[in-house]
């Protein structure tokens, strides 16, 4: 399909539009459409938060008659069902809009397809894969938890040029610096839920919440632990927010920790641990589209060993820790190259003294499995 220099131009706006809900319209994707008339764009909007009108709505009120006989462009297919809100197709089809440009299909299976389909038979022209790429990356926490029933997984490292995240001793404040730790903060808001492990909360008692101003939604924070050990004073408790731990049927402590706020889930185990599928599966049933992990080696390493992680997201300092210091991954010693965890480039970007790296392992399907080298 043949796309022209205005198309892309107008489907990159949508994507900039898009990005605008990056923090606020979980656990819905985020959704940006641009209306042109006449190679001249007549209409903007994006989706702001779940509950509130759609991308196509407000693009559509802000063209109003200059719809009519003109082309959306939108970053996602439209709906074609009663949620929230009525039908994004339906509005497309009652201001008259000729044609319709999407960047990729809704992979939730009330639309998938659907939405064109509806359009198509209404005789408007709808167009699919125009920047397809860009768009599912932008909402790959709910592609994943669409297609896979899982959320995306992304581990937040804070390491040393030689590869390191703390020294022998267990310090690890501070390896990045001031501008690298408000760049996590956004990363943070924009995810649904941050993970850490027991051993991150029994040496750092960290607050895992987001402190940006303006921001006044809080990501679920989930600690994962099998016996209950969580300090009932941990400082995550006191500045609010939704705290989950999540363990196993023996231990006791759980109803200490529930009188603290906390919800407390019991999973099932696998190798005398939370079962850490049974756990992304349970945050997707939640609608949680997004995890941010910021653990220590052994969370880190479980998620590696069982092919759970779907993005990397690094911030290496200039500094070297020598000899003796921690590695970010508690797994087993490779002995073979060919058994190597390969990564794929998203994107790389220097963030103050540090170096932010987005990298992503390059799985074979949702197997867990590593691609061989090509």
């Amino acid at each position: 399909m043949s796309f022209s220099a205005f198309d892309r131009q107008c489907m990159a706006t949508a994507l900039q539009l898009a990005r605008k809900g990056l923090n606020t319209t979980h656990p819905n994707p985020r959704v940006g459409c641009v209306i042109s008339q006449d190679d001249r764009i007549v209409g903007q909007g994006w989706h702001v938060r779940a509950g509130g009108a759609h991308a196509e709505v407000h693009a559509l009120e802000e063209a109003g008659e200059l719809a009519a006989g003109g082309t959306a462009y939108v970053t996602l297919e439209p709906c074609s069902y009663h949620g929230r809100t009525p039908p994004c197709t339906d509005a497309l089809i009652d201001a008259g809009v000729a044609r319709v440009v999407c960047a990729m299909e809704d992979p939730n299976p009330r639309v998938s397809g659907a939405g064109i389909s509806r359009l198509t038979e209404s005789g408007i022209d709808a167009e699919l894969g125009l920047m397809q790429a860009e768009a599912e990356q932008l909402n790959a926490g709910f592609v994943k938890r669409m297609r896979y029933g899982r959320p995306l997984v992304r581990i937040k490292l804070a390491q040393s040029t030689d590869g390191h995240i703390a020294l022998a001793n267990g310090t690890s404040r501070w390896i990045s610096g001031p501008d690298a730790r408000e760049d996590v903060q956004h990363w943070r808001a924009g995810s649904a839920a941050v993970m850490t492990g027991i051993g991150t909360v029994l040496a750092d008692d960290p607050l895992l919440n987001v402190r940006l101003d303006g921001h006044d939604r809080q990501p679920l924070r989930v600690i994962v632990e099998s016996h209950w050990r969580t300090p009932v004073k941990a400082r995550l408790f006191g500045v609010g927010g939704e705290v989950m731990i999540a363990g196993l049927e023996s231990g006791s402590g759980r109803q200490a920790l529930q009188d603290a706020g906390a919800e407390c889930i019991v999973l099932p185990q696998s190798g005398g641990r939370v079962d850490l599928k049974a756990l992304l599966q349970e945050l997707a049933k939640r609608e949680i589209n997004e995890v941010q992990v910021e653990a220590g080696a052994v969370l880190c390493g479980e998620l590696l060993e069982s092919g759970l992680i779907d993005e990397l997201l690094i911030y290496q300092a200039p500094v070297l820790l020598g000899g003796g210091a921690l590695s970010p991954f508690a797994s087993p010693r490779l002995d073979k190259m060919d058994d190597r965890v390969h990564l794929d480039w998203i994107g790389s970007q220097r963030i103050g003294q540090d170096m932010r790296l987005h990298l992503k392992p390059v799985w074979l399907e949702d197997t867990g499995l590593c691609l061989p080298e090509s």
